[in-house]
């Protein structure tokens, strides 16, 4: 039995899940979000211990049904997150003259090209600059995960100096240039 699939999910207060067929729909105070999940698994929400939690349960043990049991779970719980907290991804822009800027709703990146890069910013996330730093939030995880990889697509880190855009965190081994070879 998976282990996250199994685990039931509880639903805090503040937000209200709705099950029809196979759609599962969180409303919280961030937003609202909608899943469709695959007709095989059946998704309910059950009182456990005073409190509402939704489990999800699969008919076999085959293991197409045991990766989707783990999947639909996680996506449900990270929907329930999404809108009671949200989610934050931080990019740092490393390099001489490399800078971000918020105009408007475009994200304006110099990043050592001959123009600047206009990213427009989509409508369910928040971008915000703070230094060198690029701070994405939004309530769908997904979202926010594939505008982070958009814009560090632009300029990704240079092996050998280390310039461009990276996650806060990620850590890069640098390769020795030409030099360090010869003797």
């Amino acid at each position: 039995m998976s282990r996250i699939g199994k685990a039931p999910i509880p639903i805090p207060d503040k937000v209200k899940v709705d099950i029809e067929g196979n759609t599962v729909t969180v409303e919280g105070p961030k937003g609202k979000l909608t899943f469709n999940f695959h007709p095989d698994m059946k998704v309910t929400i059950e009182e456990m211990d005073g409190r509402k939690v939704v489990r999800v349960y699969r008919p076999t043990d085959r293991s197409f049904h045991r990766a989707l049991h783990g999947t639909t779970a996680a996506l449900i719980r990270n929907m329930i997150k999404g809108v009671t907290e949200g989610f934050t991804e931080v990019l740092e822009v490393h390099g001489l003259g490399y800078r971000a800027a918020v105009k408007g709703k475009t994200l304006e990146l110099h990043l050592g090209y001959s123009h600047p890069i206009h990213y427009p910013i989509p409508d369910d996330v928040k971008i915000e600059v703070k230094g060198n730093e690029i701070h994405i939030h939004g309530i769908d995880k997904q979202r926010v995960g594939q505008v982070a990889a958009e814009i560090r697509s632009f300029r990704k880190p240079d092996p050998y100096k280390g310039k461009g855009i990276r996650y806060k965190g990620e850590v890069l081994k640098l390769k020795p240039g030409k030099a360090a070879g010869k003797k």
